[in-house]
């Protein structure tokens, strides 16, 4: 087994190609290249990509089962992910692979689907400066970090964010029409690591940054799985395998070997 974090950028790669002389011009190779090549800049990682448009959205069973940690960066095509892909996925975090959620992939049918709410929010575009403030140093995700750094110009999220109270929160961010965001956060589904980061609009040149990149690789790091078991069903304990000896008492109305759900 590969001692490295083996780390899937998963990316629509929609709008790179839809606008060529202005977001093509910021991500030339698309943005999860540039996600990617970030991640490459540790020897921690093994990187790969995936995209929307190849087959099985680019996710099959065996590319997720050799994948520790998947980052997802979604917005004008949430709609076309295959809900059999999402299937996929889940079942993987569930099991420990750890998923890191970025920018508009808060309104991925995957992070719905994890958090189990509509993970709305309010939204301008309008190139604003964004302050993002470490609520947690000592956290993994932020090690390396000012206490504070700012990304000349972002589009604004804005609260209410409707997602479930947080595991930790690591970021809040402040943007320079006045509003503030709870824009890193994490959450544990099953053995698998959840992490939330806000930035990243494909019109700004974000995921060049310095700061934004330590932070997902930091990340990274974090949300590896950590080698527990994680049981996808209900099996039956035969009274014979039972810790200690016991005697059966009373009936039941199910045959050995049955789980007993359905």
């Amino acid at each position: 087994m590969s001692q490295k974090i083996r780390v899937t950028v998963w990316g629509e790669y929609v709008h790179e190609k839809k606008h060529p002389d202005t977001i093509g011009k910021i991500y030339p190779k698309g943005m999860h290249e540039t996600i990617a090549e970030g991640l490459r800049e540790s020897s921690d990682f093994e990187v790969r990509t995936a995209t929307l448009d190849q087959p099985e959205n680019g996710l099959t069973e065996k590319i997720l089962a050799e994948t520790d940690v998947l980052t997802w960066w979604g917005h004008c095509a949430h709609g076309q992910v295959d809900d059999k892909t999402v299937d996929r996925v889940q079942k993987r975090v569930l099991e420990g692979m750890g998923l890191i959620v970025l920018h508009s992939g808060h309104y991925s049918k995957i992070f719905k689907r994890m958090l189990g709410t509509t993970c709305s929010l309010t939204w301008r575009e309008a190139g604003e400066k964004e302050r993002i403030w470490i609520c947690n140093p000592g956290h993994p995700i932020t090690q390396g970090l000012p206490p504070y750094f700012e990304i000349p110009h972002e589009e604004m999220y804005g609260e209410p964010f409707g997602i479930p109270t947080p595991d930790e929160m690591i970021f809040i961010s402040w943007f320079q029409g006045g509003e503030v965001f709870r824009s890193g956060a994490t959450w544990k589904r099953g053995n698998g690591k959840i992490f939330y980061f806000r930035p990243g609009h494909e019109t700004y040149p974000t995921y060049h940054q310095k700061e934004v990149r330590l932070v997902i690789s930091n990340a990274a790091k974090w949300a590896r799985p950590e080698g527990s078991k994680w049981i996808d069903g209900a099996p039956n304990i035969p009274v014979d395998k039972a810790p200690e000896k016991i005697t059966v008492q009373g009936e039941s109305v199910h045959k050995p070997g049955e789980t007993g759900f359905k």
